[in-house]
């Protein structure tokens, strides 16, 4: 059960870490409400070259996230775009409306050689605004067009609309879908990411996505320990069960002002519980609240971390887990033909 009776809705934005002045309130903060802007960026693929990540091309079709995860690591990419990290990071989003037509134009370079896309190396491609906007569905259309290869990572149910699509891409071998699942326990679900389907019927939309023979994977992750680490066998067995073969999992990762929203979360929604998250999680970084070191950030150390670690992956053998295919080290990537102006015509 929650602990606390405050509102879901607790954080407010961290002190910008780039601004000179912040403004407090006295008494209860106005509600936040939700603002979308347009992002006319001239590039949609981003790349990365990070040795703890799998895959080096993404696309984010969105900036922000609706679903108010309070552990996202993605938080201080807001304040590039000068919001906060805290609630403006879940109520003012930006969608790319171009996003489609440039994944488009970065396909016809002839420097690409058709790597792997990854929907989305940030906030979640299926969160809410893409029932309105339907930029990963066209993002995935044109790498459809292209037999691009693609891996799509989510929380949302809102993927399932997109299930004739998705088994298009699988018939050409192009797609793998990952549903992170990160609780077993509702409770403590809706307090840590409230505005994301319940954990039950995420393991609905991976049955779904089996029955209709599309490979998918699911993320136990973030870890977070003394707090879901437990949930850890429950959500692997049932995902199992669905039609999951791969599974993965990290260390809750507080970059920035993450650790703040994260917190304050923690402390208003589960208070009874608060101090001894806080203390384990640090015991599973060096006595630190996080670890920024490549090779170290996305996973923890120390006795406690190896518990944990070893819990996990002993489950998820005997449950019966594979290791996660290699992929194919030829892209079945080819740019379609171009029709002349004339027989364009006809």
């Amino acid at each position: 059960m929650v602990e606390g009776r405050a509102s879901l809705h607790v954080v407010q934005n961290p002190i910008h870490r780039w601004h000179e002045t912040n403004v407090d309130f006295e008494g209860v903060p106005p509600q936040t409400e939700l603002s979308v802007y347009d992002d006319h960026t001239r590039s949609i693929l981003s790349k990365n070259d990070s040795p703890d990540i799998p895959f080096t091309y993404s696309v984010n079709p969105y900036r922000g996230c609706y679903h108010g995860c309070a552990y996202c690591y993605a938080r201080p990419t807001h304040e590039y775009l000068d919001f906060g990290a805290g609630s403006d990071f879940e109520r003012k989003l930006v969608k790319k409306p171009e996003a489609a037509r440039l994944l488009r134009a970065a396909f016809e370079k002839r420097s690409w050689c058709g790597e792997l896309v990854v929907f989305s190396g940030n906030t979640d491609c299926y969160q809410p605004l893409e029932a309105s906007y339907g930029l990963t569905r066209a993002c995935l259309e044109v790498c459809l067009e292209y037999q691009n290869p693609v891996g799509i990572i989510t929380k949302s149910t809102l993927i399932e609309r997109d299930l004739e699509l998705l088994q298009r891409l699988h018939l050409r071998g192009l797609v793998t879908v990952t549903i992170s699942i990160p609780f077993w326990n509702t409770d403590n679900a809706r307090a840590m990411e409230p505005y994301v389907p319940k954990p039950a019927r995420r393991i609905e939309t991976i049955r779904m996505l089996a029955e209709a023979g599309i490979p998918v994977g699911v993320n136990v992750a973030p870890i977070i320990p003394g707090l879901n680490d437990e949930d850890a066998p429950a959500v692997l067995e049932a995902a199992y069960q669905a039609g999951a073969r791969q599974y993965g999992t990290i260390m809750l990762r507080l970059p920035g002002p993450v650790r703040e929203v994260f917190e304050t979360r923690l402390r208003a929604l589960l208070p009874l519980r608060a101090d001894k998250i806080m203390h384990q999680i640090e015991a599973c970084r060096g006595d630190r609240k996080s670890d920024a070191r490549f090779g170290s950030r996305m996973r923890g150390q120390g006795e406690r971390w190896e518990i944990i670690a070893s819990m996990i992956r002993t489950s998820a053998q005997k449950i019966g887990y594979l290791p996660a295919p290699e992929r194919s080290e030829k892209s079945p990537f080819r740019r379609p033909p171009k029709l002349s102006p004339q027989l364009s015509l006809f």
